[in-house]
């Protein structure tokens, strides 16, 4: 294949990829752009040897799409959010608790019923017959004992971790993404010193800014040598109320077809107003979290009423169901329409 075609065939791959991931996680397309290309290396076994296919450390405050990047990764590439190898950083506080990760050596109390958290053979089940390129996710990488970041640094390093029985694990053909909040609380101050939620406009050059705090805060906390083997820092950015918004949208589409799927023949159709969207909005997103309550606030306000209407009786099969905000805008009003 000529190399100008074999050229555009890959922009138009790596374009399709990004427009998959872009649909899946709202407002954070310059974050996407540094990982798709990590991903189409390792499609075209370009990818450097003795390392792994990529390492990525995802900053920004809560609720900004780190770890949904990740899932809809995992979607795009084996049909699930659910390919994923978690940790966990939170329960691995402790020092001791970080031998939970590799088990204990032969010999030690205990050997035969520590089950290490990192195989070999668990680094392949997050993988697929549609892709090999299993996903890694150490969430929330500053709470974990120090232990751990020196555990990782040959990971990171030489794509290794070598077990308490003495056998390996090989991260060659894995995508390894760290998640941290360093930094946040600044970058939340930066966006919007002195105005509220609903009207925070992005100053100029927020990025940029952004990276910097972000930046700074890890190499407060993280020594150079585990720094330095990071492919990218990547910074997410608060997300704007258009944002989230969309977020909003996706969320109660997902909904319906939830609906569709479970109840088959027994389906209703759901109408969700502006106005009960807006509500939505409010009552599941903030600065301070982002989008991260958003799920919660549409179960507890409309998956779980709708769901006592029809256990009830109350919505039939076909039913036309609208949802429209009280005129108190204290909650939301479920109607069936005739």
């Amino acid at each position: 294949m000529p190399t100008i075609a074999r050229q555009r065939r890959h922009f138009q791959e790596q374009n399709e990829l990004l427009r998959q991931l872009s649909e899946r996680v709202v407002g954070q397309l310059r974050a996407l752009e540094q990982i798709v290309p990590y991903v189409q290396m390792f499609q075209a076994e370009l990818s450097p040897e003795g390392r792994p296919a990529g390492v990525f450390l995802l900053l920004g405050p809560t609720g900004t799409g780190k770890t949904r990047t990740v899932e809809a990764l995992a979607e795009v590439l084996h049909g699930s959010p659910r390919n994923i190898l978690k940790i966990d950083c939170g329960e691995f506080q402790m020092e001791h608790e970080v031998a939970k990760l590799i088990g204990a050596p032969p010999g030690y109390l205990g050997h035969r019923e520590t089950t290490p958290m990192l195989t070999q053979q668990k680094l392949g089940a997050v993988a697929s017959e549609r892709s090999g390129l299993a996903l890694v996710l150490f969430d929330e990488i500053e709470k974990a004992a120090p232990s751990m970041t020196r555990l990782l640094l040959g990971v990171l390093d030489k794509a290794v971790l070598r077990l308490g029985d003495n056998s390996t694990v090989n991260f060659e053909r894995a995508l390894i993404f760290l998640t941290s909040n360093l930094g946040a609380r600044e970058m939340r101050k930066q966006m919007a010193p002195d105005f509220g939620f609903e009207t925070m406009v992005p100053p100029a050059g927020a990025a940029a800014k952004l990276s910097t705090i972000g930046m700074g805060a890890v190499k407060r906390k993280f020594a150079p040598e585990f720094v330095n083997r990071i492919d990218a820092v990547i910074t997410y950015r608060p997300l704007e109320t258009v944002s989230l918004r969309l977020i909003v949208d996706q969320q109660i589409e997902e909904l319906e077809r939830h609906i569709k799927n479970r109840l088959e023949d027994r389906a209703f159709d759901l109408f969700v107003t502006n106005g009960a969207r807006e509500f939505l909005l409010r009552a599941g997103t903030s600065a301070e979290y982002g989008a991260r309550e958003l799920k919660r606030a549409i179960l507890r306000h409309l998956t779980q009423p709708l769901a006592a209407m029809v256990a009830g009786g109350k919505i039939t099969a076909g039913a036309a169901v609208k949802v429209e905000v009280e005129e108190d805008e204290d909650r939301l009003e479920i109607r069936i329409e005739n």
